[in-house]
This record gives C-alpha cells, sequence and structure tokens, in this order.
C-alpha cells in the first residue's frame, strides 16, 4: 500500500468518527430539547408550593409526573376528585416515592459525588429533607407509615426485574423517631415453618407498615419460592405466613392485603395477577384487573386500589375495586408512586 493510499484511508476514517461525534450531539441535543417541550395534549403542569398536607381543599395525590416537559420526574400534586386536572409541580425529583402523616420517602438520582448513584431522602410536609441514606442499587419500591414515623425502601444490587430469578435485592428500614437504620432486612432473624431458617439466597422487598407502627409485611424470596413475612421491629423478626405473594400493600383498615401473584401458565415476562388477601380467614380474591401488574399497588380508602401499568410517557395509573367486582379503570396518565392524602 502506497504512502498516499494509507494518508487518504486516514484522513476518511478522521472525517467519519467526526461526523459520527457530530451526530451523537445533535442527538442528545434533542433529546434534552424533548425533555424541555410539554407533552403534545398532555396535563396543564406549573410550578407552585407543594406540601404533604391535605390542605383546604380536601384529598390531594402528590406522585411522580411523567409527563413530557420541563416538569418531569418531578413531584406533582392535584386533588383526588380531579386526578386528571391541572398539576401542581414542586421542583423535587424523585424516582420511587411514597408519602403519609407529612412524611414523604424520595429515592432519587445522586449525581452530587464522585459516582454518580442513588439516595434516600426522608421529606417533611414541607418537602424539605430530614435524613439522606446513599442507596446500594436501582431504586424500586418505598413506603412510609402510617403514622409517617418510619420508611422503607428496596433497591435492586443485582439485576432489574422481578419477572426472572436473576436479580438481587435489599431493603432497608429507618425509624425516624430513633434515628435507627437497618441496612438490609437480612440482618432480621427469618422464622419459616416454626424454625429458625438461614439461607445464603435470601432477599427481601416490598415493605408495607401496620398501624402501630412496628408490624410490617414484605415479600421474602428463598429456594425460588415466594413467601408473604409478617415482620416484628421490636423482636427484629420475620415469620413466613403464605406462599407466593409480592408486593404486599396493607389496607387502611388493616385487615387486608393487596398484592401480586404468580399465575401458572402465563408469560413469564408478565406472570403476576393482582389479589387481595382476608387476614383473618386467609382466603384470596383475585380483582377484576387482568393485566399483568408489577407494581406495590396503593389503597385509596378501604375499597380501592391503585397501580401503575406502561403508558406512552413511561407510566399510568390505573383503579379497580378491592373486593373482585367492577372492571380497571385509567385514573390518571403519565404518573407514577402515587400516595393519597388526607
Amino acid at each position: 500500500m502506497t504512502l498516499r493510499r494509507r494518508i487518504l484511508i486516514l484522513t476518511c476514517a478522521v472525517v467519519l468518527l467526526a461526523a459520527v461525534g457530530v451526530l451523537a450531539v445533535v442527538r442528545a441535543s434533542s433529546r434534552a430539547d424533548e425533555k424541555d417541550r410539554p407533552q403534545a395534549g398532555g396535563p396543564q403542569i406549573t410550578r407552585g408550593g407543594l406540601t404533604l398536607t391535605p390542605g383546604e381543599g380536601g384529598r390531594r395525590i402528590v406522585f411522580r409526573n411523567m409527563a413530557w416537559g420541563p416538569h418531569r420526574d418531578e413531584l406533582a400534586s392535584v386533588p383526588a376528585d380531579a386526578p386528571e386536572g391541572p398539576r401542581t409541580a414542586s421542583g423535587v425529583s424523585c424516582l420511587r416515592f411514597h408519602s403519609a402523616a407529612g412524611t414523604g420517602v424520595c429515592l432519587q438520582a445522586d449525581k452530587g459525588g464522585v459516582q454518580d448513584g442513588y439516595k434516600a431522602v426522608v421529606l417533611d410536609a414541607r418537602l424539605k429533607e430530614v435524613a439522606s441514606h446513599p442507596l446500594a442499587g436501582i431504586p424500586t419500591r418505598a413506603r412510609v407509615s402510617p403514622g409517617g414515623h418510619l420508611a422503607a425502601w428496596t433497591v435492586f444490587v443485582g439485576g432489574d426485574s422481578y419477572a426472572g430469578t436473576n436479580f438481587s435485592t435489599r431493603t432497608s428500614l429507618l425509624d425516624l423517631r430513633t434515628g435507627k437504620y437497618d441496612a438490609s432486612l437480612e440482618d432480621f432473624t427469618i422464622r419459616k415453618d416454626g424454625k429458625t431458617y438461614r439461607n445464603a439466597d435470601v432477599n427481601f422487598w416490598g415493605v408495607t407498615f401496620a398501624a402501630d407502627e412496628k408490624t410490617f409485611y414484605a415479600t421474602l424470596a428463598t429456594g425460588g419460592q415466594t413467601y408473604l413475612v409478617r415482620g416484628d421491629l421490636t423482636g427484629r423478626t420475620v415469620t413466613t405466613l403464605r406462599e407466593n405473594l409480592e408486593c404486599p400493600s396493607l389496607s387502611p383498615d388493616g385487615t387486608r392485603l393487596v398484592f401480586k401473584k404468580r399465575v401458572p401458565g402465563l408469560s413469564a415476562d408478565a406472570p403476576w395477577r393482582l389479589h387481595v388477601l382476608d387476614l383473618a380467614s386467609m382466603r384470596e380474591t383475585p380483582l377484576a384487573e387482568e393485566r399483568s401488574v408489577d407494581d406495590q399497588v396503593v389503597w385509596t380508602d378501604d375499597h380501592t386500589v391503585v397501580y401503575s401499568l406502561p403508558g406512552d410517557f413511561g407510566a399510568d395509573l390505573y383503579s379497580v375495586p378491592a373486593d373482585g367486582s367492577g372492571a380497571p379503570a385509567r385514573l390518571m396518565a403519565s404518573a407514577l408512586a402515587p400516595a393519597f392524602l388526607g
């Protein structure tokens, strides 16, 4: 190969790399512009004051706004009786969120350190930070106790989906009354079939708290099975109650759990159906939603539950009666991780 030909090939390669670089910059800029562009036909969103208390207007929903535009991923609020109405955005961004009794927990990206990561931030009623803990993985679940004294969150530390078996989670608990922080539920004593149980493959996720501010329910996975467990913060124990329950959520009256259940014969990518468990009788009731729901459902009251399903801009919220009757209905477009206040 002649010197001239080598120089020509090198020149062409340099020009090609430069073109690729310019195209990448243009595409990145376009994506940034799209995020700042309001969603066509989407909800009206304005910046304003937002608190984690009901306020004079009655019940409200606070949630992660998924509508495309400058307020995407921010906590936003609407009146509970007008869920598709104009939204008030807070300026606080969360990937997962929950709130009760004036306390909020916000799992968010943390870009302030040497390396990007995630953190759990506890918020007061005015969205001011009162505590913060680094996260060991990708945020997936968050809950605050009914009295606002306890917070829990779950992250993926290996894998990124509950649908398969190749994943690992870490679930943490924080007592805001004492500041006690349990980095992993795996440090609790497990009682299974009346005996102390240990296994290296143990995973926990999806905590939900009872009104006594010491009892909780969660999912335990081990040996290829999932279990509903009841936890005791005082005794630092969890006890298995039933198989094949994931992401439980306790009703406001404390009598029932809504959860997702793997149903044989369904696709491995969409294996769940929503059920409600009566804790007194241990009787399960399938709900009218026939689509696979991968979410920790929330209760609007003792009669209705709300959950997310994939939508055009990430997720939409749906509601369905908790007694197995009726039919699912879309509650809000472009929304995720709701908390009903008041």
